[in-house]
Formats: structure tokens, C-alpha cells, sequence
């Protein structure tokens, strides 16, 4: 593989996530997961069903406006 191909393949899984198939099936179930528990009118995030995935760190503005 050649270094732009690398980049290139970077690239992808910035964009689209894992290449790993548990990780893309654990990201289905916790779409479904997340449909169902709206309907029965939850306010959970899609990060919620997903134990593997890390939630990003909060802005500086958003925590000030969060603590407010």
C-alpha cells in the first residue's frame, strides 16, 4: 500500500467509522435501539447504545452554556 493510499483509507474511516465489523454491527443495533426507545419517548443519543464508541470532549462555549 503506498502512502497516499493510506491517507486515502484515512480519509474513509474519518468519515464513514470503523472498517471493523463488530463495530458496524454494534452501530445498526444501536440505530435501532436508539428508534425504538423514541417511540416510546426517551431522549437518549445514538452514543448511548454504542459502549465502544468515546463521546467527544465538550467546546469550552458549550460547557459555559451548559453550567448556566
Amino acid at each position: 500500500m503506498t502512502y497516499h493510499e493510506a491517507l486515502a483509507w484515512g480519509r474513509y474511516i474519518d468519515r464513514y467509522g470503523s472498517l471493523h465489523t463488530g463495530r458496524r454491527l454494534e452501530a445498526g443495533s444501536a440505530l435501532v435501539a436508539l428508534q425504538t426507545h423514541r417511540l416510546g419517548g426517551g431522549v437518549a443519543e445514538l452514543l448511548d447504545f454504542m459502549p465502544h464508541e468515546q463521546r467527544l470532549g465538550l467546546s469550552l462555549e458549550r460547557a459555559m452554556n451548559e453550567w448556566r
